[in-house]
């Protein structure tokens, strides 16, 4: 099988780098019951995973079909998927010259409020309409 052409979308080698020591401590955390290693190169189910995050398109729309999705959802469970949510926008904070925690903090009036116990305010309530069918207009 010859090898697809790369997406825009498709991990860099530096984000691949960052991530893939977190993918190959996380399998060998957790070891296939059958003894496998898969069949399927980590760095193209992980893009399959960013690819349909970015464009929403159906799981079994995505190669490996079913490999992709338990992925993700075992990520999920594990939390690595938060992991490598962190690593990647560190690179990208760093890259644009900024710190890689947000340190400034704009409150919006709601969350002053809120932090202050003061309630909300209740929305103006609509009067029901009525079916047309049920009044016998």
């Amino acid at each position: 099988m010859s090898e697809r052409k790369p997406y825009p979308g498709d991990l860099s080698d530096a984000r691949w780098g960052l991530i893939k020591p977190v993918i190959t401590a996380w399998k060998e955390r957790h070891p296939s019951v059958s003894g496998h290693q898969g069949a399927h190169a980590m760095r193209e189910t992980v893009n399959a995973i960013f690819y349909q995050s970015r464009t929403g398109c159906q799981w079994h729309y995505l190669p490996p079909k079913s490999a992709t999705y338990c992925y993700f959802a075992r990520w999920g469970d594990d939390g690595i998927d938060q992991v490598i949510h962190e690593l990647l926008l560190c690179q990208v904070r760093e890259r644009a010259r900024r710190s890689e925690d947000p340190t400034l903090l704009v409150p919006d009036a709601q969350s002053v409020h809120a932090a202050a116990g003061v309630p909300r305010p209740r929305p103006a309530r609509m009067p029901r309409r009525r079916c047309r069918a049920a009044s016998g207009a």
